[in-house]
């Protein structure tokens, strides 16, 4: 007979099981060789739940004591590489268990008085994925301060701006580069609303149920750190919704960093040629030694599909599920693990790209401003001044610029007299305004490119950075 844990063996379940596992099934089964992760969170939530145990009188206070050190030991264990869980312990609670009652013998049986596999997981995870949420969430405000700083320095620096990457109007650099600032604070604010939901406890709802055992739920919530506790057992062991909306969250923030990372790789072409990439970010060819090839960027937009894929598939395993904990639930963890680590290795990347990667080419990018018919609005703004309907405008100025094109010019190379061939009303004030420096300081509505406005953007951001 294969007794459970009670029994001493390295078993976890009862002694209704008189035969052992198939050992592929066993293998299968498992999740201890990626759900020790998990080992610190199990063993916090260990000692608070026997912290409960001995205030509510389940368990003596020197019992109690003895538990805690020998769960610390466990913990000791493993930071120095001497606690080996095998493939018998099925998960890591099991494994700790076991240790547990090698080392206490028949008292380490005790500590999972009140709880089961089941809330004791939730918990666990919940846990895990609170501070990996604060971690990203530093991680992201590392990216959005290199990202002012870039801003900072290149206010006055002018660049292409494009719509269906057509060359549209000029704009600031530093405007362009605040937008991101932007998009990355709309990921921090909502990955700090998912942590709410995430920061609410099960532990205590037992199996599905709840416990006779006269447990006291809000006082292992409050020294877990939790803000409240499930208060339905059914749906705080069965509960993945947090799990699905961190993953929804971190696909977001995978979105914008593929957005920056098209750009950079566009801008390092030499079609673009608006940046250089430097030595300490990218790679050569094997056959072509010419090349410098954007491979942060290119891993960082091609590392969005494992996001992406890890969210269908949380999506995927919950969508049928009946209340109230079901095995498919193992399959959340290294869904969780993989996206947490491919979102903190790319925001790490994409900073470190930012802040030495890379270099903007001023003086192709001054070059780009000044090669185009993108200043067309402004001299439909101007004829709107003078009193012509806007539509009317739009129409000569789009016949202006066809000539242009058939005679291979610009709208700066044009004389007065050409101009008023077009309209009368137009005066020498006109060639003024068509410079790119003066289309950009004309963008002065609130949330435009207009020096002004970004100055004013970037002394905000500042301070809310530096508030943050």
């Amino acid at each position: 007979m294969s007794s459970g844990v009670t029994g001493g063996s390295s078993k976890g379940w009862s002694d209704r099981f008189e035969k052992k596992l198939h050992p592929i099934i066993e293998k299968f089964n498992a999740s201890i060789f990626f759900d020790v992760q998990l080992i610190h969170e199990d063993i916090d939530g260990s000692i608070a739940h026997v912290h409960m145990l001995r205030d509510s009188q389940i368990i003596s206070q020197q019992e109690a004591h003895q538990i805690e050190v020998g769960l610390e030991k466990i913990r000791n264990e493993s930071l120095e590489g001497t606690f080996n869980p095998i493939l018998a312990d099925e998960d890591i609670h099991f494994a700790i268990e076991r240790r547990l009652i090698a080392l206490l013998g028949p008292l380490g049986k005790k500590l999972h008085t009140g709880r089961s596999r089941n809330d004791q997981v939730g918990t666990d995870l919940r846990l895990w994925l609170r501070r990996r949420i604060d971690e990203i969430d530093i991680k992201m405000y590392n990216l959005q301060q290199i990202l002012l700083v870039k801003a900072e320095s290149n206010l006055y620096t002018l660049m292409p701006g494009y719509t269906h990457l057509q060359r549209a109007q000029p704009i600031s650099l530093a405007h362009h580069l605040l937008a991101y600032v932007e998009m990355i604070q709309r990921d921090r604010d909502r990955i700090k609303d998912v942590r709410k939901r995430v920061n609410i406890c099960p532990l205590g709802a037992a199996a599905l149920a709840g416990t006779a055992i006269p447990i006291n739920r809000k006082q292992t919530a409050l020294e877990l750190g939790f803000e409240s506790i499930y208060s339905n057992s059914l749906d705080a062991v069965s509960d993945r919704d947090f799990a699905v909306e961190f993953s929804a969250a971190s696909s977001l923030i995978m979105v914008h960093l593929s957005r920056l990372s098209e750009e950079i790789i566009l801008w390092a072409s030499e079609e673009f040629s608006f940046i250089r990439l430097t030595d300490s970010c990218s790679t050569g060819s094997s056959l072509m030694p010419q090349k410098k090839n954007p491979d942060v960027p290119e891993l960082i937009r091609g590392k969005c599909g494992r996001v992406f894929g890890n969210l269908q598939g949380l999506l995927t395993m919950v969508k049928g599920l009946p209340l109230a904990y079901n095995k498919d639930f193992q399959e959340d963890k290294e869904s969780i693990f993989d996206t947490v680590r491919t979102v903190q290795d790319c925001l790490e990347a994409m900073t470190i790209l930012l802040e030495e990667g890379l270099e903007f080419s001023l003086s192709r990018l001054n070059e780009a401003v000044e090669s185009d018919f993108s200043n067309a609005t402004d001299v439909a703004d101007y004829l709107v001044q003078k009193g012509v309907p806007f539509r009317d405008a739009y129409q000569i100025v789009g016949q202006v610029v066809t000539n242009c094109i058939k005679d291979d010019l610009l709208l700066k190379d044009l004389s007065l007299e050409q101009w008023k061939k077009f309209n009368p009303l137009i005066e020498k004030d006109l060639l003024d305004h068509l410079t790119p420096y003066e289309v950009v300081a004309s963008r002065t509505s609130e949330g435009g490119t207009a020096f002004i406005r970004v100055r004013d953007q970037l002394s905000q951001w500042n301070t809310r950075l530096r508030s943050n």
